[in-house]
């Protein structure tokens, strides 16, 4: 009988380790991208990582950027595009480095034999304050252009605090010690939580007064155009909706009017993927999105088109004639 329970439990080790080692190799769990609390930027993700989640291959370089390494001085031929924004412009983990948006776009721009690097400093729930902080300290990398992400839940979205890293599952500061520990973590539990109502660490409370909210994000905006004129650089806004303010049928995002006049006023090109998608069929905007917010990759490739459309039509042909 003791042999019995013995080579039982040897067999359940060892079933065991080769899950742990399944979750590793097979998955990338155990090796989360980790994040770091900065007082500029709220948080921001710790520099020069590569980790393969899924299958997919995430990169950052030394600027806590979704890029390949930023070359300074900047080659004298080369057009530099500095992005910023929040999960949709990353794309997170369930979307591999070639497929999120600034990479597609660099890709078409260079196949066009343009010698493009477009830059991707965003982490997810960044709002207008955090983008705002990531420019206050690391600057323009001599960029030729700046083009700030802003979704339709930035416009009331708070300037996220770095006091959720290393406390909220998404926003690890180190390598759990088992695969095991973070599947529970970020899959298992949260689920649970919202179930019987156990608390989640982390959780970003929604503001209270959703208009003061918005002037506060317009004194945001406002502050990094009067940076960037101060820079000499040109600003654009890539406006991204909410699936449900596309499809089935359009709705008007909260403060959408109000943020568009303002840039109007402030002479602002906007990349308006809100206007643009209703003219798209439903069916293949519904390919574009992921879930209520996040894009797939057939989503950021249809992003890096406008972007490019755009860019050939209001900015290469200026920049040709300079």
């Amino acid at each position: 009988m003791k042999q019995r329970w013995q080579w039982l439990g040897g067999s359940a080790l060892i079933v065991i380790l080769l899950m742990e080692l399944g979750l590793r190799w097979g998955f990338g769990f155990g090796n989360p991208v980790l994040s770091m609390a900065d007082e500029a930027t709220g948080y921001r993700f710790q520099p020069n990582q590569r980790v393969v989640r899924f299958g997919h291959e995430v990169i950052y370089n030394a600027y806590s950027q979704r890029s390949s390494p930023v070359v300074s001085p900047k080659p004298a031929d080369q057009l530099r595009i500095l992005m910023t924004g929040d999960s949709v412009l990353n794309g997170g983990t369930p979307t591999d480095q070639e497929e999120i948006i600034t990479e597609i776009l660099q890709t078409r721009l260079t196949a066009k034999g343009i010698n493009a690097q477009v830059l991707n400093a965003s982490a997810g729930s960044w709002g207008i304050g955090n983008q705002w902080g990531y420019l206050r300290k690391f600057g323009r990398f001599e960029s030729d252009l700046l083009i700030l992400q802003i979704g339709s839940h930035d416009l009331i979205q708070p300037t996220s605090k770095g006091d959720r890293v290393g406390v909220d599952f998404n926003y690890p500061d180190h390598r759990p010690l088992l695969a095991f520990q973070e599947v529970w973590q970020r899959y298992f539990y949260p689920p649970m939580a919202k179930r019987w109502g156990w608390p989640l660490p982390g959780e970003i409370p929604a503001p209270q007064d959703i208009d003061a909210q918005w002037q506060e994000n317009r004194r945001q905006l406002r502050a990094i155009l009067d940076w960037s004129r101060q820079q000499n650089l040109p600003v654009w806004v890539l406006f991204v909706p909410y699936r449900v303010e596309v499809i089935p049928e359009p709705l008007e995002p909260f403060y959408g009017e109000e943020f568009l006049t303002f840039l109007a006023a402030e002479n602002i090109p906007v990349i308006n993927l809100h206007q643009h998608w209703q003219t798209v069929p439903p069916a293949e905007v519904e390919g574009y999105y992921r879930d209520s917010v996040h894009l797939t990759p057939v989503g950021n490739k249809a992003v890096a088109i406008a972007l490019q459309a755009a860019l050939e039509e209001q900015f290469l042909t200026q920049e040709s004639q300079n």
